[in-house]
């Protein structure tokens, strides 16, 4: 995912070892390793300031596994930087749906724009009512590495 976003001016990564350097806190706010899984995975950018928040589970699943399905990390990613790996621009890091999409909404004004965004909020929230999207990818992620643990 590292080499995903390399050329993404909005990402940054980092790593802390904690048996060399014992951060326990950051600019005030307590990043408390390990609590609520392995790895301790914690995110900063503008709406969480220097000390950062710690990443929102979206599965019942241990954090390894569900960060370790890349549709998973990507999300989170893009999510929480306010980014995308598709470029705007040119549409590379973009699939092809991605770029047929980024292309039918280019030239829409923002009013339009808006409206869509609207429009997708409320189908994401009736997703959310029964469960997640996330949650879904999650189990069927599961359910697949049954599926080649099987063959």
């Amino acid at each position: 995912m590292t080499k995903a976003f390399k050329a993404n001016p909005d990402v940054e990564f980092g790593d802390v070892n904690l048996s060399k350097d014992k951060v326990r806190t950051s600019h005030g706010e307590a990043q408390n390793p390990g609590a609520g899984g392995w790895p301790t995975i914690r995110y900063f950018n503008k709406d969480t300031g220097y000390g950062g928040k710690v990443y929102p589970k979206k599965t019942t699943g241990a954090m390894c596994d569900e960060l370790g399905v890349l549709e998973n990390m990507q999300g989170y990613i893009e999510e929480m930087g306010k980014t995308v790996l598709c470029s705007l621009e040119t549409g590379a890091g973009c699939s092809d749906e991605e770029k047929d999409f980024l292309f039918a909404w280019k030239d829409k004004t923002m009013e339009e724009r808006e409206v869509e965004v609207n429009r997708l909020k409320a189908v994401q929230a009736e997703f959310e009512k029964s469960m997640s999207l996330s949650k879904r990818m999650g189990v069927l992620g599961k359910l697949s590495e049954k599926s080649k643990a099987e063959l």
